[in-house]
C-alpha cells in the first residue's frame, strides 16, 4: 500500500542508468522530482529489467527518491519484479540510439497499454522516425532525401545548389551531422563515410542559412507548445545541440511555430506521442524527437520559472487528468 507520503501511488520510468541522470540537465530529472512533490512513488528500470512471462510484462524496478533538493536521484529501497501494470503509468526515457534493444523494449511496453498508460506509445516510438516523420508535412520542411547510392547523394546536391547537409537516419545528440559542398576534395570520401560505401542510408536535406543563427526546440505535451529554448552553436561549429557543445537562449513562439505546432498537434495524439521535441531552423521543421526529448532544465532557467509555470509542472498537469 502506498504512504501517506506517496498516496497517490507508483509511476515507472524507463531510464539509462542513473548516474548518467545529471540534476542541472536533464529534463527526465525533473519529472521524477516533480512526481515526488506531486505525492506520487517514482520507480526507476533500465532495459535489461523488462521482461516479459508469456504476454505479461514486469520490469525489475527499484524506488527512487531525493535525500535534499537538487541531489542526484538514489534508490531507496531494494529491486522488486512487478507487473507494469501496476504502475499508474509507465513514462519510456530511455535516451537514442532507436536499436534492436530499444525496439525489443518497446514490444515489452506494446504488452502494457491495454493495463495501464504508456508514454510516450510504444508503437508511435517505433514508427516515427525522428528525422523522418517531418515528411507528412511538406509545406513546413527543407527539401529532404533518403538516399545510399553515391550517385544519388551526388544529383541531390546539383538540385540543392551544390550545398546540403547529410545525417545519419538513426544519428541523435547531432553526431555524424556533416555539410557537402560541391568543389569539396573531399566530397567523395563525406559520401562513403556517411552510407558506409553505399550499404546504409543516410538523409540529404536542403542547408538553410539560418543554421548560423542555431534551431529552436520546442516542447509539446499532449500536442499543445508549453515553451521553447534557441540551440546556438559554439563557434565554427555546424551542430547546435547541446551534446554538441550548443549554448540555450532565450526565445520566444512565433507565428510560424505555433503555426507548424497546430499542424503537428493532432498527428502527435493520434499515434499516443505526449511528450515531444521539434526542432526549428529559421522558417523549417526539421525534426520530430519522440524517444527522450530534452529541454526543461533550459526553458526553466532561461525564463525564470517557478511552481506551476516550470515546464515539469506543466507536463505533470497535462498527464494527471489520464491517470483518473
Amino acid at each position: 500500500m502506498p504512504t501517506a507520503k506517496h498516496a497517490r501511488g507508483d509511476v515507472l520510468f524507463v531510464l539509462d542508468p542513473l548516474e548518467t541522470i545529471h540534476p542541472k540537465k536533464d529534463s527526465s530529472y525533473l519529472m521524477i522530482a516533480e512526481a515526488l512533490r506531486r505525492g506520487y512513488q517514482p520507480w526507476s528500470v533500465e532495459l535489461p529489467g523488462l521482461l516479459l512471462r508469456g504476454a505479461e510484462a514486469v520490469a525489475r524496478a527499484y524506488p527512487l527518491g531525493l535525500h535534499e533538493p537538487g541531489a542526484p536521484l538514489a534508490p531507496t529501497g531494494d529491486p522488486q519484479v512487478r507487473s507494469l501494470a501496476s504502475f499508474r503509468v509507465v513514462v519510456m526515457r530511455k535516451d537514442p540510439p532507436v536499436d534492436p534493444d530499444f525496439v525489443t523494449a518497446t514490444w515489452c511496453l506494446d504488452r502494457a497499454v491495454s493495463h495501464t498508460l504508456v508514454i510516450n506509445q510504444p508503437q508511435g516510438l517505433r514508427d516515427l522516425s525522428e528525422k523522418l516523420a517531418i515528411l507528412d508535412f511538406p509545406e513546413f520542411i527543407p527539401r529532404t532525401f533518403l538516399l545510399r547510392n553515391l550517385g544519388d547523394l551526388r544529383d541531390a546536391l546539383d538540385e540543392l545548389g551544390g550545398q546540403m547537409i547529410i545525417k545519419p537516419v538513426f544519428g541523435f545528440g547531432g553526431r555524424e551531422v556533416l555539410i557537402a559542398r560541391e568543389g569539396d576534395p573531399n566530397l567523395s570520401t563525406l559520401f562513403e563515410l556517411a552510407t558506409r560505401d553505399g550499404s546504409t542510408w543516410t538523409i540529404a536535406q536542403e542547408f538553410v542559412p539560418a543554421a548560423k543563427n542555431g534551431d529552436k526546440r520546442i516542447l509539446l505535451v499532449d500536442g499543445e507548445p508549453i515553451g521553447a529554448v534557441m540551440r546556438v552553436p559554439a563557434e565554427g561549429e555546424l551542430r547546435n545541440n547541446f551534446h554538441a557543445g550548443g549554448s540555450a537562449a532565450l526565445t520566444q513562439l512565433t507565428a510560424r511555430d505555433r503555426e507548424i505546432c497546430a499542424r503537428l498537434g493532432p498527428f502527435l495524439r493520434e499515434r499516443g506521442q505526449f511528450f515531444v521535441g521539434i526542432d526549428v531552423l529559421g522558417e523549417f521543421l526539421t525534426e520530430i524527437n519522440v524517444t527522450s526529448p530534452t529541454g526543461m532544465q533550459e526553458i526553466n532557467r532561461l525564463g525564470g520559472l517557478t511552481g506551476e509555470e516550470t515546464m515539469q509542472a506543466r507536463f505533470w498537469a497535462a498527464l494527471e487528468p489520464r491517470l483518473r
